[in-house]
């Protein structure tokens, strides 16, 4: 099992990194990724502590903590310089928020993500076929979310990969424990969007190949 959209409260999550990780190793997963919410305001903040966290755990977990970052209601020109600057302050996964249904994201902020080039493409609604198509050029993964409210676009989501050979990912944005995904309730999500469980496979072997190119010390 694999994660890559984790919160901790760096942003708007309850747990300190190490509690974090140590819930996910119970839960038998290989790896995840904390990408805690931010803008041009608090990257700087928050990137360096979750690399220093990873230093500090990853010698000492078997689940592989990743260092990431969401950015979050950033207006759309902006997202290329601070995926730039992300990279540059350690940040190994990149995510975008995406234009989910539940929240005011600024239109155009899906595709200013993939143009940027950040590595997750989070809860992107009712993402149109041509920024699907792009995600798939760029080898961008498009999120199935197990959370509240993101969810309700996941059937279109998984539609519109299918029809572009886009790259999906089953992620939990999880905020606290209770979040959390078992890996029976990762497969109901990916089912629960119209995928087989072929595909659903599939994806879960496209994570692990995305977390094992990584410059992650074990």
């Amino acid at each position: 099992m694999i994660d890559l959209h984790t919160h901790t409260l760096f942003s708007d999550g309850a747990l300190v990194p190490s509690e974090h990780v140590r819930r996910f190793e119970v839960l038998g997963y290989e790896a995840v990724a904390i990408t805690d919410h931010a803008d041009s305001s608090n990257m700087d903040f928050i990137i360096p502590r979750i690399v220093r966290a990873a230093r500090d755990l990853n010698p000492l977990s078997k689940t592989r903590l990743i260092p990431g970052i969401e950015l979050t209601h950033v207006p759309p020109p902006l997202f290329a310089p601070l995926t730039v600057r992300a990279r540059e302050l350690g940040a190994l996964i990149v995510v975008a928020h995406g234009e989910t249904p539940v929240e005011p994201v600024a239109p155009g902020t899906n595709r200013a993500a993939l143009e940027a080039g950040v590595d997750i493409l989070a809860h992107p609604g009712f993402i149109t076929e041509e920024d699907a198509a792009l995600a798939a050029k760029k080898g961008i993964f498009l999120e199935l979310s197990g959370r509240k409210g993101h969810s309700l676009t996941n059937g279109h989501v998984a539609q519109m990969a299918a029809q572009a050979g886009a790259l999906l990912a089953v992620n939990a944005d999880a905020h606290e424990p209770e979040d959390f995904m078992t890996a029976e309730r990762a497969e109901t999500v990916a089912l629960g969007a119209g995928l087989t469980r072929e595909r659903y496979m599939q994806l879960r072997r496209d994570m692990a190949r995305l977390v094992n190119d990584l410059p992650i010390g074990s």
